[in-house]
């Protein structure tokens, strides 16, 4: 495990993509989030990624603004366009990229079509991860034993 590892790996770990159309209501977007424990939502329309809407969109711009998520569509709020990844993206890259732009989520294209998305977490507990495997071999090297 290498930070120069691409993600397509991680992607293999991962489960099912959420997403919603953006004629749909904020305060369906936010149900779903909370019954799938998500951050996050990809807005597609017609298997196209149009947008991206997490709970900081909901945040800024819809309770500090006193708009109702009911009678407010996800078209209005959602984050475009989406900063996206391909599974050929680096760990250090999608670090560097979610860093620079101040996100939690990436979703991941092959071509046009979404084929999985990396949050912050995804790429943390990787790198605990690899950090362990280090340590495991370093380990069995100092004492002379093989991994």
């Amino acid at each position: 495990m290498e930070f120069s590892d691409a993600i397509g790996p991680i992607l293999k770990q991962k489960g099912l993509v959420w997403s919603m159309s953006p004629s749909a209501s904020v305060y369906d977007a936010v149900v779903t989030m909370a019954e799938k424990s998500v951050g996050a939502l990809l807005v597609m329309e017609d298997d196209k990624l149009v947008g991206i809407l997490s709970e900081r969109d909901y945040a800024r711009k819809v309770v500090i603004r006193g708009r109702s998520s009911k009678d407010t569509e996800i078209s209005e709020i959602m984050s475009s366009p989406v900063i996206f990844v391909t599974p050929r993206h680096t760990v250090g890259d999608c670090m560097r990229i979610i860093t620079e732009n101040r996100i939690r989520h990436l979703p991941v294209l092959e071509g046009d079509r979404v084929v999985g998305v990396i949050s912050i977490g995804d790429l943390v507990n990787w790198m605990m991860q690899a950090q362990q495997e280090t340590i495991r071999h370093l380990e069995a090297y100092i004492t002379g034993m093989s991994s």
